[in-house]
């Protein structure tokens, strides 16, 4: 397939994240790009703005006409489409180009140079630290959630160089061709896709032998690279951590060289791993370390990590996508770390049936390091609902006095109730839109009182 001779690209799930960057990219190229989600957000609308076409109701009358030309026409799919999708299966059963997500990324960076971040956690913070640091030599960047510094998803530069979040979700990350690659982490999680921890590693050692130069990993994991570490001994040591004024100040060891004093906003050491996996990589990829410390000095951050909402001497409200029990328990680490003699409330929503299931105590214990502890019901997503898997199931095991579930409709007013002065919320389903509400109902109070 040459993607010079297409003209049209639909895309059916054009909304998620992932899906939404490689939108944008067709849209930015001058392809007529068009596409069908389930619901409205801002990505949606932000799409809308670049002139691409969206729908929200599963009909065929909703495909422009011009998009039923298959020899122009390419037709881009998310995995989490339910198999019944009529518009799906008409693109299947009239033979048009039909590929999925992954297979699409792969065609689009096979002929670049192609720096793509892996790992159950930490891919998305770090593939945006690792594109904004090859934004100075004009790298394309697709990334897995909306990077502050562009407010967008894609860091569009010229074809030579790319940037990608390799997901291993449904084992999209095979499908592409890695020059240099890292790897953050290997913990269970996807366990609905793999059955076990041990195919989920199989496909990360498979994902490895794919990395045509050379592989950089994080200390401990059953892989062979380069490793980094911080305040360890690795290829790539980060040390010397210092706080100031609400940044972390580090040294760094390279296998060849040294810096020092790099400034770095983010919190959570966890964001220092994240941050010296991309340096580690920008490095080999022959960045040098003062263009990169000083990428390092200018990085906002991701949206929807560790995100201040509200942030005043009196109250914080801080928003993060945390669906796992280790990027929830980084998240209180942060937090204890930044905000050590207060008291912290979490607003949490699970996020899968299944995943909630495999990591009950896991999540249990995190959510016990909280104060105290709102739980909204289990968010869907792509799955049915298995028996005795509920959020009441969840909480009953969950070692705090105060906890509690919650609806939706009360959460504004259960959060009003609570004497914690550090809210956070957290999860990967609708919780990242009701956000918004709570944070303007919340603001509202604070104006009130003053």
């Amino acid at each position: 397939m040459n993607l010079n001779n297409i003209h049209n690209v639909y895309f059916v799930g054009i909304g998620g994240i992932g899906m939404s960057a490689i939108a944008r990219y067709f849209a930015s190229n001058g392809k007529h790009v068009a596409g069908y989600d389930k619901t409205p957000s801002q990505i949606t609308l932000d799409l809308e703005d670049l002139g691409v076409d969206v729908h929200f109701e599963d009909a065929l009358k909703n495909i422009p006409i011009s998009f039923l030309n298959k020899k122009k026409t390419l037709v881009v799919y998310t995995p989490a489409i339910p198999e019944n999708h009529l518009q799906l299966n008409y693109f299947f059963k009239n033979d048009f180009t039909v590929l999925k997500r992954s297979e699409i990324l792969g065609k689009i960076t096979e002929d670049t140079f192609c720096l793509a971040v892996a790992g159950t956690h930490g891919k998305t913070t770090t593939s945006s630290i690792l594109g904004h640091i090859m934004a100075q030599v004009k790298a394309t960047s697709f990334l897995g959630g909306i990077a502050e510094n562009y407010n967008s998803n894609l860091i569009l530069g010229e074809d030579k160089i790319s940037v990608v979040e390799a997901d291993e979700f449904d084992r999209s990350f095979l499908k592409l061709s890695p020059n240099i690659a890292c790897v953050t982490s290997m913990d269970a999680d996807h366990l609905d896709i793999y059955g076990d921890s041990e195919a989920l590693n199989e496909s990360f050692i498979e994902f490895s032998n794919k990395v045509s130069d050379t592989l950089i990993i994080a200390k401990g994991l059953p892989l062979n690279g380069l490793t980094y570490a911080v305040n360890e001994e690795a290829d790539y040591k980060a040390f010397n951590l210092k706080i100031e004024s609400g940044k972390y100040i580090f040294d760094v060891k390279t296998p060849s060289s040294e810096i020092k004093n790099i400034e770095f906003h983010l919190p959570g050491q966890h964001n220092v791993m994240n941050a010296l996996a991309a340096l580690a990589m920008a490095d080999v990829c022959g960045i040098s370390l003062e263009n990169i410390k000083q990428s390092l000095s200018t990085f906002k951050g991701v949206k929807r990590r560790f995100s201040y909402k509200i942030k005043t001497e009196d109250f914080v409200l801080i928003d993060d996508y945390a669906h796992h029990p280790t990027e929830i328990n980084a998240v209180v680490t942060s937090v204890r770390e930044m905000y050590p003699n207060e008291e912290v409330l979490v607003v949490f929503q699970p996020h899968l049936f299944s995943r909630t299931r495999d990591f009950i105590e896991d999540f249990a214990s995190a959510l016990s390091r909280f104060d105290e502890v709102l739980l909204l019901d289990i968010y869907p997503a792509r799955e049915k609902p298995i028996s005795g898997v509920n959020s009441e199931w969840l909480l009953g095991k969950i070692n705090s006095k105060k906890k509690k579930m919650t609806q939706k409709k009360d959460l504004v007013k259960d959060i009003k109730n609570s004497s914690a002065k550090v809210l956070t919320m957290l999860g990967a389903g609708d919780i990242g839109l009701m956000i918004n509400e709570v944070t303007k109902e919340l603001l509202k109070s604070i104006e009130n009182e003053v």
